[in-house]
């Protein structure tokens, strides 16, 4: 799957612009993505905005937004909404040919239906009732003012593919119902549009979710219909939550916006997760995506149903912002007065970039410390203890070691005491970075403002 390949392998990532793009289904865009750069091909976003009630243009630019924020460049771009005169050219040829057909009934009368197969045990299959359905009897419906869906005929044949994550699928066209793809008011449906567009765009690969497995099985009928060669489809198992049950809120949606915005995770930790989730690879933290393009093979992906964990995309993005250069992140608003000296000492103790300017209050604040009573005697003795002249990373070993030598004290006793007087906290950098963050006179005063306390 790495070996590179002609630009004609064109993917897509298709999205919806009603809401927000999430960590549930920012994956599809991922996976789509690595998969099209894998094969040296090209990647399409394609706007699936014909619900023109539901789909807003704040979320459409929301969604490329944060797709350039993640890194998923995109080659080509399209929104359907622009396509109404080529859908109905296309819908016409289904029409001409007798593989669209009209049907009256009612929700309430498919309805019925579907309960009578149930209950007499067999499948909900539409019976194609509509297709005996006399000029004049459509006549009668059409001067009733009932308006018509229109069904796809469906050869009753084996539909079989050779999907790129579950294998060989198969599906019997007489066991499945003739899918509706135009509404009663007349506007076509997700899978007429996507299967045109498909076409049109030279779209060699469609990626989604196991969801959609039997759809595709209508989708591939549909376009031999348009006298089109389907591309080849991977189904990838739906994740889960980390306890194996339906995604919650929580997780499923989490919007991408919100992680960058106010959780302040980085990009490539969104990525690592999502790119390896539910593959044999091992998840890591990586900082740039190369590496997850030149390991990207569909085989690796397996049936059973992932879990995310998303203390997950916590755990790597602290590891990620611990390789982050100052050269990384100088430019972010929230580095704002920090130099390279002070992100080199504390990055290992950040857990996101934002993160630093807890630090930088706590070395250039004042810090109201306090120490045990027992202790206090202990900080005066520090103070006087101090080592002379500019403190430097060498300081802290040389005071610690007089410390304990005329203090007797050693360990946890020897050290928490000083670095609750200095920082106010009982965990942070280490405390020879701190001080010479700090210096000698806000050390001091420190010092002298703990024991008083």
């Amino acid at each position: 799957m790495n070996s590179k390949m002609t630009d004609t392998v064109k993917y897509r990532f298709a999205p919806s612009p009603t809401g927000k793009i999430h960590i549930g289904n920012v994956r599809a865009a991922i996976i789509t993505w690595l998969a099209a750069r894998s094969m040296g091909g090209a990647f399409m976003l394609r706007i699936d905005d014909t619900d023109r009630e539901r789909s807003k243009d704040e979320y459409t630019e929301a969604i490329k937004r944060d797709l350039t924020w993640l890194g998923l460049n995109w080659d080509d771009y399209a929104h359907q909404r622009d396509r109404t005169d080529r859908y109905d050219e296309a819908i016409q040829k289904l029409k001409d040919d007798g593989r669209l057909y009209p049907c009256y009934e009612t929700p309430e009368q498919l309805e019925l239906k579907r309960k009578a197969l149930l209950n007499a045990g067999k499948p909900p299959i539409y019976d194609r009732s509509a297709l005996d359905l006399t000029d004049e009897q459509k006549a009668k419906y059409e001067s009733e003012g009932r308006k018509p869906h229109w069904r796809f005929k469906l050869d009753h044949a084996p539909i079989i593919w050779n999907d790129l994550i579950r294998g060989e699928i198969s599906f019997d066209g007489a066991s499945m119902s003739d899918p509706v793809l135009i509404r009663e008011d007349g506007t076509p449906l997700y899978h007429i549009c996507s299967v045109i567009d498909d076409i049109d765009f030279g779209i060699t690969h469609v990626t989604r979710g196991e969801d959609h497995v039997s759809n595709t099985a209508s989708h591939i009928q549909m376009f031999e219909a348009l006298g089109a060669t389907p591309p080849t489809f991977a189904h990838w198992p739906l994740i889960a939550d980390a306890d194996g049950g339906k995604l919650s809120k929580r997780l499923g949606s989490l919007s991408i916006e919100d992680l960058r915005d106010n959780e302040g995770i980085e990009p490539m930790a969104i990525i690592s997760l999502l790119a390896r989730l539910g593959s044999s690879d091992p998840i890591e933290a990586f900082k740039d995506v190369q590496p997850l393009i030149d390991t990207f093979d569909f085989s690796k992906f397996g049936r059973g149903t992932p879990k995310l964990d998303v203390r997950e995309i916590e755990r790597l993005n602290a590891k990620i912002v611990h390789s982050l250069t100052y050269d990384d992140v100088k430019d972010r608003p929230e580095m704002d007065g920090i130099d390279e000296s002070f992100w080199e000492n504390v990055k290992a103790n950040l857990n996101k970039v934002s993160d630093i300017q807890d630090w930088a209050r706590v070395t250039r604040d004042t810090v109201n410390a306090s120490v045990p009573d027992n202790d206090k005697d202990y900080i005066i003795m520090a103070a006087n203890t101090l080592p002379d002249g500019d403190i430097t990373p060498d300081t802290w070993g040389a005071w610690t070691s007089a410390l304990k030598e005329q203090s007797g004290r050693k360990g946890k006793d020897l050290f928490m005491p000083l670095r609750l007087a200095l920082t106010g906290m009982s965990h942070g950098p280490e405390m020879d970075k701190m001080i010479s963050l700090l210096g000698r006179d806000r050390v001091l005063r420190r010092l002298e403002r703990a024991s008083a306390s």
